[in-house]
């Protein structure tokens, strides 16, 4: 009986510890992609949003989740290395938390442009997101 509670408790710690590394990647990637490509983008998303009623606020908005993103890649990547040095999830689970968020605005800003191809391909990382809060839990 030890055995199988071992091999839970590790099983455990390395689906934590790869959720928290797999949206460290996905939303550092993301968000510095938008940094580091910032005029392209902003572009693309004025023409995107213009017959929407966020077109006027588009440089604000594509900030915040800018912002949102960073900060959710970094705090999870942060959360996966306290995970493996402290074995502590809140970091993680902030990042994941900060996740759900930014997979939420994307989301909306994507349905609201009525871009629902776009939307539904977002389904499986917020499935994702959602099923490791619990992970973390």
């Amino acid at each position: 009986m030890d055995q199988l509670f071992t091999f839970s408790a590790d099983a455990l710690f390395i689906a934590r510890v790869s959720v928290t590394v797999f949206f460290g990647i996905l939303f550092i990637q993301s968000g510095f992609d938008k940094v580091f490509n910032f005029r392209e983008n902003l572009s693309y998303l004025y023409e995107h949003f213009s017959k929407t009623f966020i077109g006027g606020a588009v440089p604000v908005v594509f900030s915040i989740i800018t912002i949102l993103e960073v900060a959710a890649g970094l705090i999870s990547a942060y959360g996966a290395v306290d995970l493996i040095i402290h074995k502590r999830t809140e970091i993680a689970l902030l990042g994941i938390e900060l996740s759900v968020l930014s997979l939420l605005s994307l989301f909306f800003g994507l349905r609201v442009a009525k871009d629902y191809p776009g939307a539904t391909s977002l389904v499986a990382y917020f499935s994702a997101s959602i099923i490791s809060l619990f992970v973390l839990a």
